[in-house]
């Protein structure tokens, strides 16, 4: 256990950003009075952290900036709660896979310069488990890139954290990029080419390996980037993702927002953006070259883990399974023991997410 809870962090985690990401995003936002304190101590925080940046900047230039991304990455996708965890957590023991991780999500920006030190202080105050479901938190484990894409640029969905009132906008623009103009997402690419490179240094990774339920809803971008890139689709449950991505939300979102929403509203927003996220992905999913996707339904993925694994690195053609065995196998055995959150589906949770979420339920073939 760490010495601050999450759900009492006295500052939000845009302290990781670079002074101009953090005015970008905040900048003509309204901040509720109850957060103001935590507003103006996450901006010192902030800006005395940033006068780094320039070391920083220097040494990616000197050492990084140049070099190629040489194989295209593995991106693991899927709405939140969905099982994309875990998954990402096996084929990271994969040695040849690079990430971003924890300490990465929240300070991308002190990486090539003062990490040791950094890291050590962020170790020492972070709880060790994710207070939404239990799983591991460590400062090396992987992570998803979001938050730390939202520490390095205005551009991302994970702005709604700060700035709840204005999640469905950040949806339509940095979720689904439907509304994004084109020098936004020409940022969006670089920033993101650049966390890959860091990360990859970072992890002594030869591919990078993503796990960021946003990317479901950005396909068309990320072939762009990568046109040879391999996707692994995660679908779930609907009553479970529903009654989880509730949860989850709920109780991250409080020790992070600095401007107040109501329960009920976070609830539309979390079923209006499923559905979104849901149809963008089946329209843009055709863009994938034959062979580089597969769609797994994570209660498959989760009752034989070690051989769909296996299935998913012959299918796709990604190297280094025979390798990886010994630590994939090592993993799972440890995580025999884990003791997973149990949903027990209310009439009202049924009644919203047959009304709203049919579609998924009919294409995926999941019932009660």
């Amino acid at each position: 256990m760490g010495l601050i809870e999450f759900n009492k962090l006295p500052i939000n985690t845009l302290v990781g950003a670079d002074r101009k990401t953090f005015r970008a995003i905040t900048g003509g936002r309204e901040i509720d009075e109850d957060f103001r304190g935590k507003y103006r101590l996450t901006s010192l925080v902030c800006r005395l952290l940033s006068s780094f940046q320039p070391i920083e900047e220097k040494r990616y230039r000197k050492w990084l900036a140049d070099k190629p991304v040489e194989n295209d990455p593995v991106f693991i996708l899927g709405h939140w709660r969905s099982g994309t965890t875990f998954v990402h957590n096996v084929f990271s023991c994969d040695k040849h896979f690079g990430y971003n991780t924890t300490y990465q999500t929240v300070f991308p920006n002190l990486m090539l310069f003062g990490q040791p030190f950094f890291k050590k202080n962020m170790s020492w105050l972070m709880p060790d488990k994710r207070p939404t479901d239990n799983m591991e938190l460590k400062v090396d484990l992987p992570q998803e890139e979001e938050f730390a894409l939202a520490n390095m640029m205005p551009y991302t969905y994970y702005n709604f954290w700060f700035l709840p009132k204005y999640m469905m906008e950040y949806c339509d623009k940095y979720l689904l990029f439907d509304t994004i103009t084109e020098e936004e997402r020409q940022v969006f690419k670089e920033t993101f080419l650049k966390l890959i490179k860091i990360s990859l240094w970072n992890t002594g990774g030869t591919q990078f390996l993503s796990k960021n339920p946003p990317h479901t809803g950005r396909i068309k971008t990320l072939l762009e980037m990568f046109p040879n890139a391999k996707f692994i689709y995660l679908v779930r449950n609907p009553y479970t993702v529903f009654e989880s991505t509730r949860s989850f939300f709920t109780n991250t979102i409080r020790p992070l927002q600095l401007q107040e929403i109501s329960d009920a509203q976070l609830e539309e927003n979390i079923v209006q953006v499923y559905s979104k996220l849901f149809h963008k992905f089946e329209a843009e999913k055709h863009l994938i070259p034959e062979g580089n996707l597969m769609e797994i339904k994570f209660e498959d993925f989760e009752a034989n883990a070690f051989e769909l694994t296996e299935h998913v690195y012959k299918t796709l053609d990604i190297p280094g399974f025979d390798n990886a065995r010994p630590d994939i196998e090592k993993y799972l055995e440890k995580k025999k023991g884990y003791k997973k959150n149990r949903y027990k589906y209310d009439p009202r949770t049924v009644r919203i997410v047959e009304k709203n979420w049919d579609f998924a339920l009919k294409q995926w073939g999941y019932g009660l």
